[in-house]
């Protein structure tokens, strides 16, 4: 029996530093929208979910900005690879592996999560 997520008690788990910090309930992560999260060195995560179900983490800060927008980003695919787009200059950013698809010299931080 499949449970939808919201009436579970799923909490969204990010790996930082080889442990696990729970960040939020699975119910908040909308298929296709991103969340924002504080870590507790004061950086910033954007959690997304597909429509699959797999959830992704990055740096929530755009390198070409500074600004830290891309959790409200637009989501989609490019060759079968889930992207979010910086709201701001458009750039796209791999979900899966950080690296920029517009600039191959730059990349963001990705995270594990897990729901649990």
């Amino acid at each position: 029996m499949t449970l939808a997520p919201e009436t579970t008690a799923l909490k969204v788990h990010l790996s930082l530093e080889g442990d696990w910090l729970s960040i939020c309930d699975l119910s908040l992560l909308t298929p296709g929208r991103g969340v924002a999260a504080l870590l507790p060195d004061g950086r910033q995560v954007a959690l997304f979910r597909d429509r699959a179900g797999r959830m992704y983490g990055i740096d929530n800060r755009d390198p070409f900005s500074g600004a830290a927008v891309l959790s409200r980003g637009l989501t989609g695919t490019h060759r079968g690879r889930p992207f979010v787009a910086s709201p701001l200059l458009k750039q796209r950013f791999d979900l899966e592996s950080g690296q920029c698809l517009d600039d191959e010299s730059v990349r963001v931080a990705t995270y594990e999560v897990r729901a649990s």
